[in-house]
């Protein structure tokens, strides 16, 4: 292969909004009033997320023009940290019952989720969320951090519910060595690599 045919791919971290699809456009009639990821960036033609989060989650999502970067990062176990605040002072029981493994519904069907990773912490240092999440006075919540290396459809989220605290707000802050770090909403930030 001469020099001047080899590839030359992209690769990028987003801070996806709240409110945003994980998804560059579409043309399906419901979706006509959606907001994309192509409106946050000019992006090179074949560029794809890796994985998704849904519209109501925030924080870390990698897109990339390579397929195979795409599938050795979806495919693999590689970790997917979350920031989740829940509804209620989550109990050292429901961490261990995430950390072991709970039942949730796939698409209809009873899946138990691998063992996790699964702590209390402090409130995080993250920004303001467009929508606000609620007042205090409608009762208490707290915060976990939850890193798994699966990405079941709304699996954190199920999780949670699962054992009795629904998430009220999600925020993936890494996967694999690929951090938030100080982004904020909105941000993209084009990268060499994924891997190093």
């Amino acid at each position: 292969m001469e020099l001047s045919e080899v590839k030359i791919h992209h690769h990028f971290k987003i801070y996806k909004p709240y409110g945003y699809l994980s998804q560059l456009e579409s043309n399906a009639h419901h979706q006509k009033n959606s907001k994309f990821l192509g409106d946050l960036f000019e992006f090179p033609d074949g560029i794809m997320a890796i994985g998704r989060l849904d519209k109501d989650s925030e924080g870390l999502l990698l897109l990339t023009t390579d397929g195979q970067t795409s599938y050795k990062i979806s495919a693999t176990s590689i970790e997917k940290e979350y920031y989740v605040q829940v509804d209620g002072s989550i109990t050292d029981q429901a961490i261990l019952s995430i950390r072991q493994g709970v039942v949730i519904s796939i698409e209809g069907i009873s899946y138990k989720t691998q063992p996790c990773q699964a702590q209390i912490i402090n409130v995080p240092t993250l920004p303001e969320r467009a929508k606000r999440v609620r007042n205090s006075r409608h009762g208490e919540t707290s915060w976990v951090s939850i890193t798994i290396t699966e990405g079941k459809f709304r699996q954190v989220r199920k999780m949670t519910a699962a054992v009795g605290f629904p998430t009220l707000r999600l925020v993936r802050v890494r996967i694999g060595i690929n951090c938030l770090d100080a982004m904020q909403p909105f941000d993209v930030i084009e990268v060499s690599s994924f891997f190093e």
